[in-house]
């Protein structure tokens, strides 16, 4: 992480849960980083079995200047074991922020969990953080996003109710997206579901009449989901 270039302003690290039960919730956050001109940034983009995990990661971290971190999975896996990837992707993005060079230190995050102090129960390591509380509904996700990027970026975006109101439209349409294509809802793959993401935002037009200045949708997909 030594190179010294700046973060994307465009780039939003995305560091949550990527199992169904919190499937709702992820998908909601993918779509309102697009719907606000941002381009989510996970692991999930890149298939490269020649790159150790822990190297894509270092990377996505280093490219972007936000960060999106969801630690509110404590449970205990089917091991008796909890996740501790969340933690320590927050940490490398924290390090980054502090340690990193010059323009590292531009990077803004927004932190995640169920309840706004439960975190001091099991990381109380960052007490004195705002964290913010979505009690897993994936509306409020929306909402705090949408909220948190406009207030790092100071850019006008669509209100927080305006995204809810298209990603109801999404998800209501989402199932004859995914037909067209082969697709099955419960089972499409993250660049799949932002392809559809993209996509509708592309072609809807009510969605483009309120997000004139904002990135092209277009150009938000990373490379890897273009081909």
């Amino acid at each position: 992480m030594a190179s010294d270039k700046p973060t994307s302003p465009e780039d939003v690290f995305v560091n949550c849960p990527f199992d169904d039960e919190y499937s709702d919730a992820f998908r909601a956050l993918i779509f309102t980083i697009h719907a606000c001109g941002f381009r989510p940034r996970s692991a999930c983009e890149i298939d490269d079995g020649g790159e150790a995990r822990i190297e894509k990661l270092y990377n996505l971290v280093k490219d972007c200047r936000y960060g999106i971190h969801d630690i509110s999975r404590t449970e205990l896996d089917k091991n008796n074991l909890p996740r501790f990837n969340m933690p320590l992707e927050l940490g490398i993005f924290m390090g980054a922020k502090r340690f990193g060079p010059r323009l590292q230190k531009d990077k803004r995050l927004l932190i995640f969990d169920t309840e706004k102090y439960r975190y001091q129960k099991f990381i109380s390591d960052i007490a004195g953080m705002d964290i913010h509380a979505h009690n897993a509904d994936p509306e409020c996700v929306i909402a705090e996003t949408r909220d948190w990027l406009a207030n790092v970026s100071r850019r006008q975006l669509p209100g927080a109710r305006k995204v809810v109101e298209i990603y109801r439209e999404f998800r209501a349409i989402l199932p004859s997206l995914a037909d067209r294509l082969d697709l099955e809802v419960a089972t499409i793959t993250y660049v799949d579901f932002e392809r559809l993401v993209v996509g509708w935002l592309i072609d809807s037009t009510h969605i483009r009449a309120t997000h004139k200045a904002s990135t092209l949708f277009s150009n938000t997909l990373p490379d890897t989901a273009l081909h």
